[in-house]
């Protein structure tokens, strides 16, 4: 794993998980993801959240939606190639609602990619956000993790929009391939 995945403030997972608790985020769904399973493994060992699987990310976005309008804040945990499959549910619901969906993706599709479909999405994802005015942030250092968490959560509930937040390999590690 690169250097910045671990520090004195901790690992990028747990820090995550504390800004998620400290902005009041109780709702986690996701699509499972080997990159993201550390975070996904500390919050289901957490009794503050509910976290559960979705078969697919529309629902989980949709999950996400309804709890806001329910009161409750909640996250979407996937990766790249499952963003793909949202623009729609972006742009008739999240956008047009105001709705502060948070969104977290594992990046694959660069940094030594096979998958072809990875490396396609990874190259639309941010023109796609930048088209319907989603706010995103590529996290990339462990050191300013805990910042851009934590302030663009509180600019997405004032503001009442979406926000996505793009975990770089460079962060994470990736996802190790076997030779």
């Amino acid at each position: 794993m690169p250097a910045d995945t671990e520090g004195a403030a901790g690992t990028w997972w747990e820090i995550t998980r504390d800004v998620l608790k400290r902005q009041d985020v109780r709702l986690v769904t996701y699509v499972p993801d080997n990159v993201l399973r550390p975070l996904i493994e500390a919050i289901h060992a957490d009794p503050f959240f509910t976290a559960f699987a979705v078969a697919r990310e529309e629902e989980g976005l949709g999950i996400v939606a309804g709890a806001w309008m329910g009161g409750t804040r909640g996250i979407l945990l996937m990766q790249t190639s499952g963003f793909a499959t949202l623009p729609n549910v972006l742009a008739s619901l999240s956008v047009p609602f105001q709705i502060p969906t948070l969104m977290m993706v594992s990046e694959r599709g660069t940094l030594g990619e096979f998958n072809i479909g990875q490396s396609l999405v990874a190259r639309t994802m941010r023109p796609v956000l930048d088209s319907l005015a989603i706010e995103h942030h590529t996290m990339t250092r462990l050191d300013e993790a805990e910042f851009i968490l934590d302030r663009s959560i509180t600019q997405a509930v004032a503001t009442q929009a979406p926000v996505c937040f793009i975990l770089s390999p460079l962060l994470t590690g990736g996802k190790v391939f076997a030779k």
